[in-house]
């Protein structure tokens, strides 16, 4: 017993000294000396190398050190709070990709379907799945040969995603009608995929110009405005912006969004973060628009809003709503007013950490972290209006992704409506006041609210609050969106289904 003991207080010893040195050698002694003489942060880390002798030494199997370590960083980042996390190396490149707004592969999203099949959720329009014939609905079972059955979601990810111009083998299975399911095999060269945050443009037949932006990516306000360009040639009314269940994305990209509808040196947003005497990571900046508008002063504007709207949409929904350049109309939004900075790590190779780093503020001088921001105009739609019309939406695309620009929202949209039609209240009511009046100073003046009603920070104790750890880019909680709809048999108000993986 005592050689046991004597290795195990020797393995942690050794762990320890290796944690010390890691912490030493990263420049964090200063860091750790700023915390005060009464934290002896040495003394704290200690048990995270007792743990680690303890597994060495007593784990029923061999453990694999990467893992635990992996998982030890996992931790560490979701007892911050729950927008901090550590970015494994395949999940910090599939991030690079979604942000910068495209990726390689084929361009289907697939999921698992009640059964536990890998299907296609939906070929993307124009892409080299959609022009081989791929499917929404179909089985997905072999990849290069190799079976997917028990196979985990993001391993038939990244064996069907791979540089552009080679090749990949997909087998599946269609199901028909009265017949057993057709196997077809597909041989499909891989492509450059851009990933469009503009999910729905179009011109309403009330002559009002609609627009969903799902998240905010490098690309996001140039594809926004050369739609708005082509509104404005249409000579479009007004514009409804639909910044529903979109959860975010990068923080200069709500600054060239607003710089599309807001005069030139307006102030979009500012960060404060901890002053910690020591590097950059928080130092505050401050965002303002650097071009004149595309859109006309007058042309007006209804942002769409609910409690999904979050992070950058929140943005853009406080700046366009503190300058009176567009009434707010929906349900309050998410809340998310702090900043995440994306740190390459070199061990483990290929990581990162999305640390928390400042709270952003809203030119109306306040942090909406934990608060959210309030609408001009409450229309709320309860949870299980909103999971039918996003299925309807969903639906109405399914089967062909060209349709994009064409979704079921009901009447509002021109689609006949039935018994069973989820109508798309907020649109149709965006529309209503839309028409009430051509001069937008008018409609200001009836419906915008002051912002010290509409943009009010939270209780100091409330604000970074930890809850159930988001995972993903920028994932809420009971997310429900057009892009991850829920299955028909789901219970009123459960999570929505994790989001499809792109190829």
């Amino acid at each position: 017993m005592q050689n046991r003991h004597s290795k195990s207080e020797f393995v942690a010893l050794l762990a320890f000294l290796i944690v010390a040195t890691l912490v030493l050698t990263n420049g964090f002694v200063a860091r750790i000396s700023a915390q005060g003489k009464d934290v002896d942060v040495f003394a704290k880390i200690q048990p995270i190398g007792d743990v680690l002798g303890i597994i060495l030494d007593e784990y029923v199997r061999v453990p694999d050190i990467d893992k635990v370590v992996e998982g030890a960083l996992i931790g560490m980042m979701n007892a911050l709070d729950n927008h901090s996390s550590f970015i494994s190396a395949e999940g910090f490149q599939v991030m690079k990709e979604e942000t910068r707004g495209e990726f390689e592969g084929i361009g289907v999203s697939i999921r698992f379907d009640d059964d536990k099949n890998i299907i296609v959720y939906q070929p993307l329009a124009d892409s080299p799945a959609a022009k081989a014939g791929v499917q929404s609905g179909d089985i997905i079972f072999k990849v290069d040969g190799v079976s997917t059955t028990g196979m985990a979601l993001e391993e038939v990810a990244k064996r069907i995603r791979g540089p552009r111009d080679s090749v990949v083998n997909i087998q599946v299975a269609r199901r028909r009608e009265n017949a057993e399911p057709q196997i077809v095999d597909y041989t499909i060269k891989r492509g450059n995929i851009p990933l469009d945050s503009i999910k729905e443009a179009r011109m309403l037949p009330s002559g009002f110009a609609y627009v969903r932006v799902s998240d905010f990516k490098d690309t996001t306000s140039k594809d926004l405005a050369k739609h708005v360009s082509h509104f404005l040639e249409k000579d479009m009314k007004g514009l409804i912006l639909d910044l529903r269940w979109n959860p975010g994305g990068l923080l200069p990209a709500s600054k060239d969004v607003c710089e599309l509808f807001l005069p030139k040196n307006s102030l979009v947003t500012y960060t404060q973060g901890r002053k910690t005497g020591h590097g950059s990571l928080t130092e505050n900046m401050k965002l303002y628009t650097e071009k004149d508008p595309l859109v006309p002063a007058g042309l007006p504007i209804i942002v769409l809003t609910n409690g999904d709207t979050a992070s950058c949409s929140e943005i853009v929904t406080g700046a366009l709503q503190f300058y009176s350049r567009a009434i707010v109309l929906g349900a309050k939004t998410y809340g998310k007013g702090s900043v995440q900075t994306i740190i390459p790590l070199s061990r483990p190779a290929n990581t990162a950490l999305r640390l928390t780093t400042a709270l952003y503020y809203t030119p109306a001088e306040v942090t909406i972290d934990s608060a959210g921001i309030k609408p001009d105009i409450e229309s709320p739609l309860t949870k299980d209006e909103q999971r039918a019309l996003v299925e309807q939406m969903f639906n109405s695309i399914k089967t062909d992704a060209s349709m994009m620009n064409q979704q079921n929202h009901g009447a509002i949209t021109g689609n006949e409506a039935t018994d069973k039609t989820a109508e798309d209240k907020q649109l149709q009511r965006a529309v209503e006041i839309l028409q009430e009046d051509p001069v937008f100073d008018n409609l200001m003046k009836k419906y915008h609210r002051d912002t010290h009603e509409t943009q009010v920070a939270a209780p100091a104790d409330k604000v970074l609050q930890q809850g159930p750890h988001a995972e993903g880019n920028e994932a809420l909680e009971n997310n429900v969106t057009p892009e991850t709809p829920p299955t028909p048999a789901a219970p009123p108000t459960p999570p929505a289904p994790p989001a499809p993986e792109n190829k």
